[in-house]
């Protein structure tokens, strides 16, 4: 596993073409897998991008966690970052250079001319235009860029920003259902908040979706573990994409979800001997939705959370990712809560 990543740019490179096209060649091997990661320079770095005027502390902090389905929408999605009046947000499934988005920058784009500043980390390197709709949908079309990963959007300052690998298996190299080739593996966006009145991280995550509970379990380990060497006494908050697949969806089962749902999904039990906690920072709800391509379908699953240590949680939402015309621009709501170091201030 590759260590944390920490150097900072403004702008990352894009993969070698010719790099691409011998990764794409057969055999799909762990070991060829292994060689490609090394050799991509944008797996070593963190793209970085400060606000222009730091915006002051709030009373309340407000974190919104949301999959954003490659940013297709960035303008969409603003809208509902502003709805959620978020200081921080984490997202994940961002593109950058994909043919499916625009072959642009959504991140950027999404942000515009607002005062607002971001980290962004290479999760995958894409050898092909997408899943197989989206290669039907962009045949001829070739990816500028090729990366997809997780970002922190803020106003408030940031500082140590990280990447932090929590897998590197090559389960994606071979794709899956004839696409989706990928060098790389699931990460975590950290930071810290610079001036938070006691020491505070933030992290957003993507976990794996299509293995099991254990192998998650496995990828908060790794989580885990880096937190315990960057802020080991520090506050917390965890947010994003958990793919939690095995929790109940059924009414009854919902209801209960928040008390112990490390029956399904183990991992939160670890997140628990760690000190975090997750009932007073997300409803009981689903978070999916049915997307743009018209999937998936109910029963939905809570799959997007907030967690955190050393601070209060309070106020959590879930926002449905829809546009001004009600078109939905993500198969993924919004989650939000308010976070606060526990003052008779705050709780006000």
């Amino acid at each position: 596993m590759r260590s944390l990543v920490d150097e900072t740019v403004s702008d990352l490179p894009a993969p070698p073409p010719h790099l691409l096209d011998e990764a794409r060649l057969p055999p799909a091997t762990p070991e060829r897998h292994a060689r490609f990661l090394n050799a991509i320079d944008a797996f070593r770095l963190v793209e970085a991008r400060a606000p222009r005027a730091t915006k002051a502390w709030p009373r309340r902090l407000r974190v919104a966690a949301f999959n954003a389905q490659r940013l297709k929408r960035p303008d969409a999605a603003r809208a509902l970052l502003d709805r959620a009046a978020a200081d921080v947000a984490l997202l994940s499934e961002v593109d950058l250079g994909m043919a499916r988005s625009g072959n642009g920058h959504p991140l950027r784009r999404m942000i515009g001319t607002a005062d607002l500043g971001y980290l962004y980390g290479v999760e995958f390197v894409e050898l092909d235009l997408g899943d197989p709709t989206e290669i039907r949908r962009h045949a001829g079309e070739r990816n500028e860029r090729s990366l997809h990963g997780n970002a922190v959007v803020s106003g408030l300052a940031l500082a140590d920003a990280c990447v932090i690998p929590l897998e590197e298996s090559g389960f994606w190299f071979p794709g899956r259902q004839g696409a989706q080739r990928r060098i790389g593996g699931r990460i975590a966006v950290a930071a810290r908040l610079a001036h938070a009145p006691k020491p505070l991280w933030i992290a957003g995550l993507h976990l794996e979706s299509k293995t099991d509970p254990a192998d998650r379990r496995d990828q908060v380990r790794a989580l885990l573990r880096a937190v315990d060497r960057i802020g080991p006494r520090d506050a917390w908050i965890l947010g994003g994409d958990f793919n939690t697949k095995e929790l109940p969806r059924d009414p009854e089962g919902l209801r209960r979800l928040l008390d112990e749902p490390g029956r399904f999904e183990p991992l939160f039990d670890d997140l628990a001997a760690a000190g975090f906690s997750w009932a007073s920072a997300n409803l009981p709800v689903p978070t999916q939705r049915t997307g743009p391509q018209g999937r998936p379908s109910p029963p939905f699953a809570k799959l997007d959370w907030l967690v955190a240590r050393g601070v209060v949680a309070a106020s959590p939402q879930v926002l449905p990712a829809l546009d001004a015309d009600g078109r939905p621009i993500s198969d993924h709501d919004m989650a939000v809560a308010e976070f606060f170091f526990d003052s008779p201030a705050d709780r006000a």
